[in-house]
């Protein structure tokens, strides 16, 4: 298949409604986002959150490739991180520019064997048309194979019971992050994520070779965003880098904790492991 890449360029409302969800989804007092409050940073995932139709998702929920990205053979697709440049605050209801292009795709060989790493860049104008978010989104594309082990649920049942608020203090700098289908499934919802290796556990375990379902990059990035409104960490962030370095599956008991001071930066980690799995860097802040 022929693919030329080329920019998108969509007129769109800031949502309340997957904001609301948000909110609702971590249950931890974050104040209600009304039209024309600031949104939180990254909180555009959901509130921008594009739904495609049906007839165009391909077998793993996500769109076909083949149009906006390109026609990638590879069937796991994992989101890898990227960065995010504030301009400027959206708010709540108000009418946003959007601007999409793939910026690159770069073939390499990893210890998984080949991947492919597309990056989309896209900028987000206000309705003055000033300039507001500029970011980069990695993702990268894998071969299926089984994945290392780790101590998750071997059966859906043993993650039924509700787990409440999924974030809890344990420490200065330091939260728990409990995850369940539920929450997954609620989450996939608000940011319209069709992946369905999010909540399709058969899908998950034996097309793609998971142990479990897998939580989604975006929620982790964002429950560490959420720790320093929690810490009542209010500089303001003119740039957000974050890098999902390694699944964490559902039910994985996970501790989100600062890593450094300068620049600030949190990591979330799995039960047990030693690297983080998910990464969060406020550049040009620092913590006093």
């Amino acid at each position: 298949m022929s693919w030329t890449p080329h920019t998108v360029t969509t007129v769109e409302t800031v949502d309340p409604h997957p904001v609301a969800a948000l909110s609702a989804l971590f249950d931890d007092g974050t104040p209600a986002t009304g039209p024309g409050d600031a949104l939180p940073p990254l909180w555009h995932w959901l509130a921008l959150a594009r739904w495609p139709v049906s007839s165009a998702l391909g077998l793993d929920g996500h769109p076909a490739r083949g149009s906006f990205l390109p026609p990638v053979e590879l069937p796991r697709r994992m989101f890898a991180g990227g960065e995010v440049v504030f301009h400027a605050p959206l708010t709540v209801g108000a009418t946003v520019r959007r601007e999409s292009r793939v910026a690159s795709v770069t073939e390499k060989s990893g210890r998984s064997g080949k991947l492919v790493v597309v990056a989309v860049a896209t900028r987000l104008y206000d309705a003055h048309d000033r300039l507001a978010i500029e970011e980069r989104q990695d993702l990268i594309y894998r071969d299926t194979r089984p994945v290392r082990a780790v101590e998750t649920p071997a059966e859906p049942a043993a993650a039924l019971a509700p787990v409440g608020a999924p974030l809890t203090r344990a420490g200065e700098w330091a939260w728990d992050l409990v995850t369940d289908p539920t929450l997954l499934m609620r989450f996939s919802a608000a940011t319209s994520n069709p992946h369905r290796i999010h909540y399709d556990w058969p899908y998950a375990t034996r097309v793609e070779g998971y142990p479990g379902l897998v939580v989604h990059g975006p929620l982790m990035t964002l429950a560490l965003a959420e720790v320093l409104r929690l810490e009542q960490h209010d500089v303001p962030i003119p740039r957000m880098r974050h890098r999902n370095r390694a699944p964490l599956f559902c039910g994985q008991a996970a501790r989100l904790r600062r890593v450094e001071d300068a620049p600030l930066t949190l990591g979330l980690y799995g039960q047990d492991s030693v690297e983080p799995c998910t990464t969060l860097t406020m550049e040009g802040t620092g913590h006093a």
